[in-house]
This record gives C-alpha cells, structure tokens and sequence, in this order.
C-alpha cells in the first residue's frame, strides 16, 4: 500500500495561506534550506493537487524562471506524475498530469492500493480536509514558519472531529523554519 503524506507551510498562527491566497511569507531562502527543498523534491510518488494549488504550480515551474531559479525542484515537479482534482477544470496542460473530476477519497484509496512510491499533496487545503477525515493521509510534515499573518486559510478547514497526531520527528533550520512530522496516533 502506498503511502500519503502532505507536506505544507504553515504559519506561526496555523494558516497555511493567507486570506487572499498570499504565500510570499513561505519563502525564506537561505543555503540550508534550499538543501533541504532540492532534497526533498527528489523523493518520488505523485503529487496530488486542488485546482488553486496547480493553477498556482503551473504558472511557475514550467517556465523557464523557475528553471533559472530553483532548477532542481523545477525538474522535478515537471518530471514527476501529478493528478489534479477538480470539479471546475475542463482540462489539465502541465506535463504528467491527470484530471479527476470525482469522488477524492475514493480515488485516493483507489491509488494507494497500487504500486508506486507513494504521494504527497502540497498546498490543496480542500483536499488535505477531505482525505483527513477519511484517514486516508499517512503522514503530516508540517513547516511552521516564523510569521503571524492574524488571519488566513487553515488546512483543516470544515474537519468536525479531532485528529489524534502522534510527532515523529522534528527539525529545526537557521532561517526559523521548524520541520514537524505526525502520523495518525492510531489506538
């Protein structure tokens, strides 16, 4: 069975965009964390995105600013398979894409039965709410990043129940970014 994790930045204050959508505070460069970024895009699996986040994702990396800019990461989410969900697109355009106008979870269950080398979903609130009160995600790595925005989107946004975490690893970097990652406290 394939494993799914989300990876998301996240504000001090727990948003992981702020209210119009602005994410320019996720982006604290510095040579640590461009290293751990070039690394972590190079583990496999499909991505799995909400219609914002891959209308966002595919006016950047397939452009030749984000080749310029981050030419590892750009390979790679270019490269890489990625499945949209979305009731509202009539169609996909980015390189290795599928749509998937139905049921999320259903689909999502659907691909973790078959082979590969697991997903991850990056941004996609909407998605990460879904799949999380149907227990389908594996792991939360959360980057709680040194801002306070006061108000915004969280990704857990219309989840009624309480979602046990257990922490299972954590890491601190020099630009006040702190890597937290949860598994489901399963009983």
């Amino acid at each position: 069975m394939q494993k799914l994790i989300v990876f998301n930045n996240v504000t001090l204050d727990g948003y992981f965009t702020g209210k119009d959508g602005d994410l320019s505070w996720a982006y604290q460069q510095d040579p640590e964390w461009k290293a751990f970024v070039n690394a972590n895009a190079q583990s496999g699996g499909v991505l799995l995105l909400g219609r914002i986040t891959y209308e966002m994702m595919v006016s950047y990396w397939p452009t030749p600013m984000a080749m310029e800019n981050d030419p590892v990461v750009a390979e790679r989410m270019n490269n890489r398979r990625k499945v949209v969900f979305s009731r509202t697109l009539d169609e996909v355009s980015w390189n290795n894409t599928r749509l998937v106008r139905g049921d999320v979870a259903a689909e999502v269950r659907r691909m973790k039965d078959e082979p590969g080398e697991g997903m991850a979903i990056l941004g996609s609130g909407t998605i990460v709410s879904q799949l999380a009160r149907e227990g389908l995600i594996d792991e939360y790595q959360v980057v709680v990043n040194p801002v306070v925005l006061g108000e915004g989107r969280t990704m857990f946004e219309g989840l009624e129940e309480k979602l046990p975490l257990k922490l299972t690893r954590t890491r601190a970097f020099d630009n006040g970014n702190v890597l937290l990652c949860y598994e489901l406290a399963r009983e």
